[in-house]
């Protein structure tokens, strides 16, 4: 592995580890008590700990990412086992690193279909931060990443998707039944010259464009599909 791809110096050892641990598993467990046990979410939380701490360059932020990747994992677990309501159509971006172009795809749609889809991201290998590149590509459109980092492929995530995009993980990306799965072969964003990314960037805004207008237009009668797609630039 290059160095481009090393995942950083280890986290500093947190102070109070167990209290913050538990504070966070308290809140989500009152989250998610109508889904999950206590010991379940703790579990969670447990493994979503190691699974960010080898990652982390910031031992103070931690724990946020931490009680976000655990929320999302459960909730996405509850709706993929039909614990909790689905009412919109869920895309998750895929490639390796969950820094370049998934989440740069992941904000087009976010931007382009607001509630009307909710939106994923995951990485085989995911980095330490989002690419800078990406930021300056969405700053461009006024747009930006939100609380997104890069975070591990986890089956929740997959269970819960309608459709999954990869973008250059191969065949890291776990399969489900029923799911749609699309190939979007698009060059890294690492290396390339600003205008290469911006072409990266516009051809996944027409990808983007026309998943939306699909999955929009096969929405269930009552769901906002205009009002939806009025957040297009």
């Amino acid at each position: 592995m290059d160095d481009r791809l090393s995942l950083g110096p280890a986290t500093p050892p947190l102070r109070s580890t167990d209290a913050l641990l538990e504070r966070i598993t308290r809140r989500l467990a009152a989250r998610h008590s109508r889904s999950f046990s206590r010991a379940t979410v703790a579990q969670y939380v447990s493994e979503c700990t190691e699974q960010l701490a080898v990652r982390a360059r910031v031992g103070t932020h931690l724990p946020i990412l931490v009680e976000r990747f655990a929320d999302q994992r459960l909730a996405a677990l509850a709706r993929g086992l039909g614990l909790s309501p689905k009412p919109v159509p869920e895309v998750l971006f895929v490639c390796t690193e969950n820094a370049g172009r998934s989440q740069l795809a992941a904000a087009l749609l976010r931007h382009r279909a607001g509630d009307g889809i909710r939106v994923l991201t995951a990485g085989s290998q995911p980095g330490t931060e989002i690419s800078p590149m990406v930021e300056l590509l969405l700053a461009e459109r006024g747009l930006d990443t939100g609380d997104e980092f890069p975070k591990p492929l986890t089956p929740e995530v997959v269970t819960a998707a309608d459709v999954v995009v990869t973008l250059g993980c191969g065949d890291a990306c776990l399969v489900r039944p029923g799911r749609r799965y699309l190939d979007w072969d698009l060059p890294e964003l690492s290396g390339l010259d600003i205008e290469s990314a911006r072409s990266v960037r516009d051809a996944l805004a027409g990808r983007v464009d026309s998943l939306t207008r699909e999955l929009l237009d096969h929405a269930p009668p009552g769901e906002p599909t205009n009002q939806a797609l009025g957040h297009s630039a």
